[in-house]
């Protein structure tokens, strides 16, 4: 593996035994995340975003779930296999992720302080005094006003916002080399959405942190992310660089998600586009292409075989689409 390449996702697989049979909740799906950089994970809820995230933390609950196929490789290390009391380390200290709810990620019967210091003693060894000290600076760090004093208080005490912040301190108390951002702007308001993201992008740049950002929202990740995943139904409908895939989306799906971000550039009158339909019910997916029944751009063939992936622009740029919106590598160069 490369030097600059921190995590390395290969043809991940991850199933759920349902009563309606197996969920391919993911279905070999790969990326790559180079350091520093950031990587969007996009896509409606249910395409298996949040899945993937938990299989690179190693937390699919089993059973009902499994990784059924593939490699996730941090720093070459792949960690499918290797043995939980290295997970348990490397959980927390070298990979930590904010969850999708702030409001009950957080234990409401143990005071912040205790919360925040427990993740140093375990992962730093550090004394209770030590703990308590690096915590408070990380609490003045991530904005909490009056961190000495709110430190000893109940997560109930703190409004969504100031929750989400004392979340974000905790993962990165360790100075993770990855944070896992699953929804992290969700509950909040949009004027606390904006310091979320603020916040995450001066953290990553002071610590050197490398970040995945899923969302549903392809606004949110604008300018946060340098790669974008496009995840559809388990599947990657399109993986490529954050610009190329604003300006020329390649897959209609993505093209569907960002016509439906307002602009502030257009005029008032303009009508925001929608994805006609809804996301398939995952144990019952149509042959051939998943997108297929909400595409107007379907023929025969997206019913009789999935896609194979086509190149846009060298390898950096790829959609599974039959008829994608941009001219492929191969016929540019027949």
């Amino acid at each position: 593996m490369r030097d600059d390449i921190l995590l390395s996702v290969e043809d991940l697989e991850v199933h759920f035994k349902t009563e309606g049979g197996i969920v391919k909740a993911v279905d070999g799906v790969s990326f790559q995340l180079r350091r520093g950089e950031t990587l969007g994970i996009v896509g409606e809820s249910g395409s298996g975003k949040s899945v993937t995230c938990n299989s690179i933390m190693r937390l699919i609950p089993s059973p009902p779930g499994r990784i059924a196929g593939g490699r996730i490789l941090f720093e070459g290390r792949d960690l499918r296999t290797v043995k939980q009391k290295e997970m348990l380390r490397l959980r927390g200290n070298e990979i930590s992720m904010i969850f999708q709810d702030p409001m009950t990620s957080l234990n409401p019967f143990l005071k912040v302080s205790r919360q925040l210091t427990e993740v140093l003693e375990l992962h730093q060894k550090m004394s209770g005094q030590q703990a308590r000290s690096v915590a408070l600076e990380m609490l003045e760090m991530v904005g909490i006003p009056d961190p000495a004093r709110r430190f000893d208080q109940y997560p109930h005490q703190f409004s969504g916002g100031m929750r989400q912040r004392v979340m974000i301190a905790m993962a990165l108390l360790c100075k993770p080399k990855l944070l896992i951002a699953d929804e992290p702007t969700t509950a909040l308001d949009v004027t606390i959405q904006a310091q979320i993201l603020e916040l995450i992008r001066d953290l990553k740049e002071k610590v050197g942190t490398s970040v995945i950002l899923v969302t549903h929202d392809l606004g949110v990740v604008a300018g946060m992310a340098d790669d974008l995943l496009v995840m559809y139904a388990g599947k990657v409908a399109e993986y490529a660089k954050a610009l190329p895939l604003f300006k020329t989306p390649a897959h209609p799906y993505s093209d569907g998600l960002l016509k439906s971000v307002p602009r502030l550039d257009e005029t008032e009158h303009t009508r925001l586009q929608s994805i006609r339909g809804l996301p398939p019910i995952v144990t019952k997916l149509p042959p051939g292409c998943p997108f297929r029944p909400r595409c107007d751009y379907a023929t025969e063939v997206c019913g009789q075989t999935y896609p194979a992936r086509r190149f846009f622009g060298g390898p950096a740029h790829f959609a599974h689409c039959h008829h994608p919106l941009q001219t492929p590598d191969e016929e540019v160069k027949a």
